[in-house]
């Protein structure tokens, strides 16, 4: 005899529960809730994903933000992230690099001609020096004075009072400063500073009213749970953005023979995240071609996100821009600076 198929109690299902919670009512889930949804089964990720793309279409609406990044100051970072190719304390092949000033004008030129509203300079420090603020102020001038009035962030690592105030002198919209995973598990991921000292920093970034730009990365041997707990952690930090980054296996890090997350379960946790932080910029960054490809990436922006970096990463080469404008195009979502101009 075939047993008859199971039914899902739709009064406890939490993608019910969030169509009317988060939906209707923009409100997060809570960290349990969120670990229902990442726990969730794979014929339920479709429901999922439909969901999570209203949720972003009902508070955030249909733009998506393109952001262009660029590395000013490359390699030799004496932190110890296990899944930065760019720390000096790992064998990878990443070797520490300087850009120049006109080559930091035209790479900001070149992001500004994608329809990019975003330009952001990264550097590979634990926090800023002299020498290093000198050249994003230096940077920054020559970017004015080149005609481009792309709005510019940094990620410059921790910051002091002094330094907050420097950049907020020197117009810089938005600083990414990543969490990168949950609080419980971070101590596994990185030794040489706390979670805490990052909290500090965004708390400094938000007081002085810069934009808060703050994510992580997904697979760094966390558990559902501690992805659970890191998405609510980001929702009480209220950041405006929050990148969303998939492990890249890197030669000679600590997690260079870490396994790529599983397409399925990063369908989940890019609608876990969504469903967490209803009102939030959610962008697509790093590792999303390995763990995804085209088809997957295509599943994500309809599953809740509405940003994305184009071009290459810091250490990792990413997408031609022009391949990302195109699936932006298919998918008929239209880019935030092209739709202001048109």
């Amino acid at each position: 005899m075939t047993a008859a198929p199971e039914q899902v109690d739709r009064s406890t299902d939490v993608v019910d529960v969030a169509r009317e919670q988060v939906l209707e009512r923009g409100v997060g889930l809570t960290e349990a809730q969120v670990l229902e949804v990442l726990e969730l089964p794979d014929d339920r990720i479709e429901d999922l994903l439909a969901l999570a793309h209203d949720v972003r279409m009902r508070w955030c609406g249909p733009e998506v933000e393109v952001e262009g990044i660029v590395s000013l100051k490359t390699g030799g970072c004496p932190e110890d992230c296990h899944f930065c190719s760019q720390s000096g304390q790992f064998p990878s092949p990443v070797r520490s690099a300087w850009l120049d000033i006109p080559g930091l004008v035209k790479a900001a030129r070149q992001t500004a001609d994608t329809g990019a509203t975003e330009f952001c300079i990264v550097a590979a420090v634990r926090g800023p020096d002299k020498r290093l603020l000198s050249q994003v102020r230096e940077g920054i001038k020559a970017i004015r004075d080149d005609g481009n009035d792309i709005q510019i962030a940094c990620s410059l690592g921790m910051l002091t009072q002094e330094q907050v105030d420097e950049l907020v002198s020197m117009g810089v919209h938005r600083y990414n400063h990543n969490l990168e995973t949950a609080r419980s598990h971070f101590p596994n991921v990185v030794t040489t500073h706390s979670w805490e000292e990052r909290w500090d920093t965004l708390r400094m970034i938000r007081d002085a009213g810069m934009e808060v730009c703050c994510g992580g990365i997904i697979g760094m041997g966390e558990s559902l749970a501690q992805r659970a707990e890191f998405a609510v952690q980001l929702a009480s930090l209220e950041p405006d953005e929050v990148p969303l980054n998939f492990l890249i296996p890197n030669p000679g890090t600590p997690y260079e023979d870490y396994p790529v997350v599983e397409g399925p379960d990063a369908l989940r946790a890019v609608a876990a995240f969504r469903l967490a932080l209803p009102r939030t910029i959610l962008r697509f960054a790093g590792g999303r071609e390995l763990t995804f490809g085209d088809l997957g990436a295509k599943q994500g922006m309809l599953g809740g996100i509405n940003a994305i970096i184009v071009g290459n990463y810091l250490t990792n080469l990413g997408r031609p821009a022009v391949q990302d404008l195109e699936m932006l195009d298919e998918l008929s979502m239209p880019i935030k600076a092209l739709s202001q101009t048109l």
